[in-house]
């Protein structure tokens, strides 16, 4: 049987359905374009808060208050009791769609992040798409496919595109869904990696926001996210199954996060610097090479165009030791998504290898 890393099969590979194979996968010579996780170091003032005396108990189903209360100064004329504090910004959208029960259509812009179709779909919710033109939403199909849905889905910065939405659309659909009485469920976790201008925050008390600790402050694996909503009956439903799914969220992430939002603005900029310098070089090295994609304006993602993505997906893994994923998880076939969340010498030499599988499958 022909094993390739870390016993996974040639036909193994061949039949993925998701990134779950590939999420945490490492080994010696192994770059990953895979998971979305930040190598950078969490903010020091992140380890300042942990009291394990008190955070070995249960607690608040809705979240600490003094994390909830914090919180609040990012969302002028807030109070804590808009707030909850879930197991990351995946959590906080499975308990939002399962809330609203069965039957019920949301409007997702295709492509879209891999796990917001079986988030819908696992709550009994109908998906309605509507197709990104060159990165962004196409205000004219929004508007024929809002009507008649519960809620729509916005992610920007977008993983997996890496594009934002321009100011002038967040608008436009703040103020139709408004009128409609649609609820905007807008993620936006990667609202302080955005490398052209300030994040604009979609307001309302028919928008519920979701957001996370875990790319801001490189704190993936704590699983600290929260949701935000003005809408108190929403706040109510998502904590009534919380409390018979996973209960409070871990105590020791919520410290920390309560502690890094105590990091200085700079620690912020600096990520930014980063991630712009790895951006344009993960963005010319591709281009160099012949592949059509957007140019990321935020978050840490490139979507480029690719024929034969599967077979070029398992060449790369198998004989490169390269890990990327399938377009098709994204709702976009005949591509491949990269992050570029790893140091620059791992972003070079995976280019290089990149070059070197292409003369292998033809992808351009």
């Amino acid at each position: 049987m022909d094993y390739l890393l870390d016993g996974v099969t040639m036909s193994e590979i061949l039949k993925l359905k998701s990134p779950a194979d590939f999420i945490g996968k490492q080994g010696p010579g192994v770059i990953s374009f895979g998971s979305g996780q930040p190598d950078l170091p969490p903010p020091k003032e992140a380890f300042e808060g942990i009291d394990l005396k008190r955070d070995l108990r249960y607690g608040l189903i809705q979240g600490e208050l003094k994390l909830r209360e914090a919180l609040t100064y990012e969302y002028p004329g807030s109070t804590a009791e808009n707030f909850v504090i879930t197991n990351g910004a995946s959590e906080a959208l499975d308990l939002i769609f399962r809330s609203w029960g069965k039957g019920q259509k949301v409007l997702l812009p295709r492509p879209y992040y891999y796990s917001y179709l079986p988030i819908i779909e696992m709550a009994g919710m109908v998906p309605v798409f509507t197709d990104l033109v060159e990165g962004r939403i196409d205000l004219g199909d929004f508007h024929k496919k809002i009507k008649g849905c519960k809620a729509v889905l916005i992610n920007s910065p977008s993983n997996p595109t890496g594009c934002v939405e321009a100011i002038e659309t967040l608008k436009e659909i703040q103020k139709v869904t408004q009128q409609l009485g649609v609820y905007v469920v807008s993620d936006e976790v990667y609202k302080d990696l955005i490398y052209e201008r300030e994040n604009y925050h979609i307001e309302g008390n028919h928008v519920i926001t979701i957001n996370s600790f875990s790319k801001t402050y490189c704190m993936c694996g704590l699983r600290v996210g929260y949701l935000w909503s003005a809408d108190k009956k929403i706040v109510e439903d998502v904590c009534e199954i919380k409390t018979h799914s996973s209960m409070n969220t871990n105590l020791i992430g919520q410290d920390m996060a309560l502690a890094a939002m105590k990091t200085p603005r700079e620690y912020i900029q600096k990520e930014q610097q980063i991630w712009r310098q790895r951006r344009d070089l993960i963005f010319k090295g591709l281009t160099d090479l012949g592949f059509d994609l957007w140019k990321p304006e935020g978050a840490f993602y490139v979507l480029p165009k690719c024929k034969n993505a599967r077979e070029f997906l398992t060449v790369l893994y198998q004989d490169y030791k390269v890990i990327t994923y399938l377009g098709e998880w994204f709702g976009a076939p005949d591509r491949i998504r990269l992050s570029y969340a790893l140091d620059i010498k791992q972003i070079e030499e995976g280019l290089s290898r990149i070059k070197d599988a292409m003369k292998r499958v033809k992808v351009l």
